[in-house]
């Protein structure tokens, strides 16, 4: 199976001329063919957790110069990328080291109850401990001035010798929020909630910019797990279409299937945050991230043509303001399983979820 492939245009087009968020009004201003497209956003998220989006505000070219960047940075000597680690911030700023990410799938016994039940034939790779990849996170977007949770807010860190560095951070990252923001307009009408429902949750959020660097030079062994099976703790995450193979997600019936980001899209998936929100109806997607045939056809490829051999992932994790309050909104507040997303505020569940995956601790990491 593909996954589905939504071209936002036409929505942006007739997103500004909205002059209500209110559901009901909604409707009559978009027309059948706009809220049927909100509509399949809302029930591709539900059924699947993912989603492609073909976005005219994000090229190829944008994507292909922000890779093109963190292949010089990754491909920098280990003590070089060291001086932007800061443990001491959860790692939600600078770099994180290969071998501090530790799978989900290792952590948390609810998920390893349900890897042992599933069929072999879509059940993730075993990883073997820590994920041997680097992380870089960069921060995108305003900050509040006043909030209870400042290390999940921090400045941004910038290495010597990229002058270019926060210009291309920034707008690819701004460019994907973007994308984030249309998606989140389009599900909220879909879900019957307020155009805003979301987004105005998403103001000011710790939205990060986190590529990975995975080296394939020397982890290039098919089956090596550069991220073992886990959910995302935030809200939405997108990617641009990575120059290596790999990502496997698995979709709310249990199919596994291989992600193909056609040239010039992006990757949407659920987090945790939005499952939060929607009581469960939206599910926090699975993922793995894999060497694979593809991958060592793609690392043949790079390497007749000289090309990096860093797969880099152009990830960017969406958030709920941290001070805000997640909980089931709207009618999902009625819905049977409400129970189970009792009030918190995001940025005390961030923490949380960063203290089961080895994030934080009284120092950094533990």
């Amino acid at each position: 199976m593909e996954v589905p492939v939504i071209d936002v245009s036409p929505y942006l087009e007739m997103s500004p001329a909205l002059s209500t968020s209110r559901p009901e009004e909604v409707g009559a201003q978009l027309g059948a063919a706009l809220m049927g497209l909100c509509g399949e956003v809302s029930r591709i998220l539900r059924e699947t957790g993912a989603l492609v989006v073909k976005d005219p505000r994000c090229s190829a070219l944008d994507n292909d110069r922000f890779i093109d960047m963190m292949e010089k940075y990754f491909d920098a000597p280990p003590h070089f990328k060291r001086l932007q680690e800061r443990p001491h911030l959860h790692y939600q700023v600078g770099v994180t080291p290969e071998g501090v990410e530790v799978p989900r799938s290792l952590v948390d016994e609810e998920i390893q109850e349900k890897l042992n039940a599933m069929p072999e034939e879509v059940r993730p790779a075993t990883p073997k401990g820590p994920d041997p990849k680097w992380r870089y996170m960069w921060r995108v977007g305003p900050r509040p001035l006043n909030t209870r949770f400042q290390e999940l807010n921090s400045e941004p860190v910038i290495p010597d010798g990229f002058p270019e560095w926060k210009e291309t951070m920034d707008a690819w990252g701004y460019k994907m929020i973007s994308a984030v923001e249309a998606v989140a307009e389009m599900a909220a009408i879909g879900f019957g909630l307020p155009k805003d429902a979301f987004t105005s949750l998403m103001k000011q959020g710790p939205h990060l910019l986190a590529p990975t660097g995975s080296n394939l030079r020397q982890y290039g062994q098919e089956g090596t797990v550069f991220a073992g099976y886990h959910y995302d703790l935030n809200f939405l995450t997108i990617h641009g279409r990575s120059r290596f193979p790999g990502l496997n997600i698995w979709l709310r019936n249990g199919q596994k299937v291989e992600v193909k980001v056609p040239v010039g899209c992006l990757l949407i998936q659920t987090g945790k945050q939005i499952e939060w929100l929607t009581a469960g109806d939206c599910m926090a997607g699975m993922h793995e991230v894999v060497v694979t045939s593809r991958t060592m056809d793609a690392v043949a490829a790079a390497s007749k043509q000289n090309r990096s051999l860093w797969r880099v992932s152009s990830t960017l994790f969406a958030h709920i303001a941290s001070d805000a309050v997640l909980k089931p909104l709207g009618h999902f507040a009625d819905s049977p399983l409400a129970s189970k997303y009792p009030p918190m505020c995001a940025g005390e569940f961030v923490e949380q979820e960063l203290a089961v995956i080895n994030l934080k601790g009284s120092k950094g990491e533990s």
